[in-house]
């Protein structure tokens, strides 16, 4: 019996490993050997695959419901965690009301209700032409492409940020940023500063600054009040609820809202954040969130539209103006009239998993509008929240309806938790 060569070995290995991982195991995601050449990890025999990029509120969701809709196209989820963690909500865990672990989800329900193949890496570019995703180790090939990698931050336009490291957190993405802000609110100085600065709209969640900043004085009016909350708004005025915030904040004297205070400068050193006016404001707690566009991949792939910021799509179907057979959902669109919200990204994903398996069976995607509902924590126990109401008019959404609560309550709460358990629920289950 002939020896196998150590090429050979690797060669095998690389593709048990591909194949592994379309199977739901978690894989290296390491760069290709010196001995093995990237290629195509796993041909498509199946004759239909749609490969989605990012597991965020719009990916899991379009991956689920390809396969709801139609179980003979095979779908492979491009996700680089193992864990599903909730944006919305997680203000709550900065001041303390609620845990990560509570926004923290597995993606078993998909893999094993669903059959959709999960693979733990990352994209590293999109060949719209050859119908073909890059990872780090070859190639897939799809026939239609879900992109919703979210968004990134433009950190070059603060001066100092980046070098700040993790003295300064913006906690815009779920996860350890958020568990650290918790603790350095909760380690601030009882007579300390917080300050938060609200980047220039677009961004996600356009009420999630102000909920934060509810956040923070609730618990610094209960935990510490002598200290001060100050908030440097990069816009003219709250931009999501303002008279709903600004009622909301008359229960909060520490709190000290500055619009038209766009930061530019952070110094670390000095405890001093810059507004674009020459302001110095002097910190003990800085909660910088920088000015975002869509994820890089999405950039790099040429889907963004003449901003260089957000993605251009066809709002029936989702698919790109740019990319044929690559659709795109989530906070990387540029949404408008939408909001870069959970609810609008988990609509998106319906959608346009709707489209794609019309798509896909030779027929025309139906036009259906999005929904939007979102619900903003003003303390520990009240919420207030606003609904969105949309038609699709020769191709584009349009607003009908805006309702938004009379006010605060903890009814309202109940309705909050019920909505998250629901919409986890159809994302993951």
């Amino acid at each position: 019996m002939a020896r196998m060569t150590r090429r050979e070995f690797l060669k095998a290995s690389s593709a048990v490993v591909a194949l592994s991982g379309l199977a739901g195991c978690a894989s290296t995601g390491g760069a290709p050997t010196t001995t093995s050449t990237p290629g195509d990890l796993a041909p498509n025999r199946s004759g239909r695959r749609v490969i989605v990029i990012g597991g965020g509120w719009g990916g899991a969701t379009a991956a689920k419901y390809v396969r709801m809709q139609d179980p003979a196209i095979e779908v492979v989820l491009l996700e680089p965690n193992d864990k599903f963690i909730s944006c919305p909500f997680s203000n709550l865990v900065v001041s303390g009301v609620r845990s990560i672990e509570s926004l923290t989800f597995g993606y078993d329900g998909l893999r094993k209700q669903h059959g959709v193949k999960i693979m733990r890496e990352s994209a590293t570019a999109i060949e719209p032409d050859a119908h073909r995703v890059r990872l780090a180790r070859g190639f897939l090939t799809y026939d239609r492409l879900i992109v919703a990698p979210g968004i990134d931050f433009q950190t070059e336009q603060i001066e100092g940020l980046a070098a700040a490291g993790d003295r300064v957190l913006h906690a815009w993405k779920a996860g350890p940023q958020t568990v650290a802000l918790a603790q350095q609110l909760k380690e601030m100085p009882d007579d300390g500063v917080f300050v938060l600065s609200v980047p220039p709209a677009a961004y996600r969640c356009p009420p999630g600054p102000y909920e934060r900043a509810c956040q923070v004085a609730w618990y610094l009016k209960t935990r510490k009040p002598r200290a001060k909350l100050i908030v440097l708004d990069a816009n003219q005025n709250v931009i999501s609820k303002p008279a709903l915030f600004r009622a909301a904040w008359q229960a909060y004297p520490n709190l000290e809202y500055r619009a038209s205070n766009k930061v530019v400068k952070v110094d670390a050193a000095a405890r001093e954040l810059t507004t674009e006016f020459g302001d110095k404001v002097r910190y003990d707690v800085a909660n910088v969130i920088p000015p975002q566009r869509a994820a890089a991949i999405a950039v790099q792939a040429d889907l963004v539209g003449v901003d260089k910021r957000w993605c251009e799509v066809n709002h029936v179907t989702y698919e790109s103006v740019k990319a044929k057979d690559v659709h795109v959902v989530g906070d990387s669109t540029i949404g408008i009239p939408v909001p870069k919200s959970g609810t609008v990204a988990n609509s998106m994903g319906k959608i346009a998993a709707t489209a794609v398996v019309n798509l896909l069976n030779g027929r025309p995607a139906p036009e259906m509008p999005p929904i939007n509902t979102c619900y903003s924590w003003v303390s520990d126990t009240e919420v207030m929240a606003v609904i969105n109401a949309y038609r699709i008019d020769s191709g584009k959404v349009v607003q009908i309806e805006q309702k938004l609560t009379p006010g605060q309550s903890a009814l309202y709460a109940h309705h909050a938790e019920a909505w998250a358990t629901s919409i986890w629920a159809d994302i993951l289950a």
